[in-house]
């Protein structure tokens, strides 16, 4: 496919070999990777069996989103109650960008892996909107223009790589780039879900992987991207294995969304 996973330069083991039928497949070697990706997909497999997803899938995910965007407003700093959020009180305006970018994500299925330049030029033009000092909402920086063709080729490309990790690394490669300068956390977690949702992972979109971060830890969560970002072997397993317990507990709180429909 191309893409560029950033791994030292002859370190092993390595991430992508020119040789390989899947580029991508190296992963699983990485320390954890194949078991966490396993773990992870079993976690998304209770939810999406639970009884409620037969009739209440859309109300599910409709709260998913909601959760997703304050938990993602959180990795960028800015906290507030769920309570407040669905009173319509918050006026912040990270939140408000995590939460337009949320809404839209079922609108972008489609399109997402036939143009992912497409789609994240609107995702931050939701998500940076109302931040301050920003004219060139949508247009990645020019130091941005390489690296962001390895990732579109990963998103339209094919891989027998489990789907959690294929958004992990899409998750990882945004926020350790920064395109665009400013919401790139809630532009980078959206890309990622989206990513989940497309590939089959969380089809109904019921799981909430943004609260999986938070649950985990701010800080946990800052130290396994700049694993990423170094390139390291070891750093990008640590990532990916990040990322599929996050995914874990995403499930997890997408079941306490359907038990509490179920409760009425």
């Amino acid at each position: 496919m191309g893409v560029s996973i950033p791994v030292r330069p002859g370190a092993a083991p390595a991430v992508a070999q020119a040789t390989s039928p899947d580029p991508l497949a190296p992963l699983l070697a990485l320390p954890g990777v194949r078991d966490a990706a396993d773990a992870a997909r079993a976690g998304i497999d209770r939810l999406l069996g639970h009884r409620v997803l037969r009739r209440e899938s859309a109300g599910v995910s409709t709260e998913s989103a909601l959760r997703g965007a304050r938990a993602s407003a959180a990795l960028a700093g800015v906290e507030v109650p769920l309570a407040d959020l669905r009173s319509g009180a918050v006026e912040d305006p990270v939140v408000q960008g995590a939460l337009r970018a949320s809404a839209a994500l079922g609108s972008m299925v489609e399109t997402w892996p036939r143009a992912p330049g497409q789609v994240l030029a609107r995702l931050h033009v939701l998500a940076a909107a109302d931040l301050p000092g920003h004219a060139e909402l949508g247009r990645p920086a020019p130091h941005a223009g390489p690296r962001l063709s390895g990732l579109f080729s990963l998103v339209t490309g094919t891989t027998t790589v489990p789907a959690v990790l294929v958004a992990a690394l899409v998750h990882g490669e945004l926020a350790a780039l920064a395109p665009f300068g400013s919401a790139d956390g809630v532009v980078a977690r959206a890309a990622g879900r989206l990513t989940g949702i497309t590939r089959g992972l969380d089809p109904k979109a019921v799981s909430v992987p943004e609260v999986g971060f938070i649950e985990l830890g701010q800080d946990a969560y800052e130290a396994a991207l700049a694993g990423y970002r170094s390139g390291e072997p070891d750093g990008v397993a640590a990532w990916l294995v990040h990322c599929c317990r996050a995914t874990e507990h995403g499930a997890l709180e997408g079941l306490a969304i359907c038990e509490s429909l179920l409760r009425g």
